[in-house]
């Protein structure tokens, strides 16, 4: 997160740390060791709290990720943060990370996912669910584009739902993925609640991926 955004999360989470689970980033060009250890620092002051539940490198970079690896791994230790994680790997990417010393405690990768952005179903999404590790999907309704998509209106109808709920609904049948939507208004915090109870049938899925085809081929991660 960046400075401004991380101060609005102190102010929100004030009194109330231990209810939440309080999500960071690293840039990667702060990746070294004294770079991810600066950066961890500032985000705590801004944060106002004295630790990190989930810290995730925010893209791949040019510093070495062993190095990255190894500053995550002094800061749990430390019990700056409790768990370290990536963004925006792909799956090579994601192959390479857990090789390495302490890799394999990454604890999720943060992908752009959603029903118009499919890519990651073809060999992402089944490598990190054959290891245990849950992709996180941002932007699961394309930035409110499919809120606005004629495309999802009759299964909304059905289920007596926005098409919203419906593109959320979708990303959280995934097996092995957990949604992040965006809620500005406390408005968008109920429906996004609401999308929960949402149970899409054989017909709806279907129906979803006639409108939105799974990807057939590989296609390279793509980010917003």
């Amino acid at each position: 997160a960046g400075g401004g955004a991380e101060e609005v999360v102190a102010e929100a989470i004030a009194g109330r740390r231990d209810e939440t689970f309080l999500v960071s980033k690293v840039l990667p060009s702060n990746g070294s060791r004294a770079g991810v250890k600066r950066a961890c620092e500032n985000s705590l002051k801004r944060l106002a709290t004295d630790r990190i539940d989930l810290y995730l490198l925010h893209w791949p970079g040019s510093v070495p990720l062993s190095e990255t690896i190894g500053a995550f791994e002094a800061l749990k230790a430390a019990g700056k943060i409790r768990h370290w994680g990536v963004s925006n790997f792909d799956t090579d990417e994601m192959e390479e990370l857990v090789g390495l010393p302490s890799g394999a405690h990454v604890q999720t990768n943060q992908v752009l996912y959603n029903l118009s952005r499919r890519g990651p179903e073809f060999d992402l999404a089944p490598w990190s669910l054959e290891r245990g590790i849950p992709l996180m999907a941002y932007s699961p309704v394309e930035q409110g584009a499919l809120a606005r998509n004629a495309r999802l209106d009759a299964v909304a109808a059905r289920h007596n739902a926005t098409a919203a709920q419906i593109a959320l609904a979708w990303v959280m049948t995934q097996k092995g993925v957990v949604a992040i939507p965006k809620a500005s208004r406390q408005e968008h915090v109920r429906q996004n609640a609401a999308a929960l109870d949402i149970v899409l049938t054989a017909e709806d899925l279907a129906e979803l991926d006639r409108a939105f085809p799974p990807p057939t081929r590989k296609r390279g991660l793509e980010m917003i």
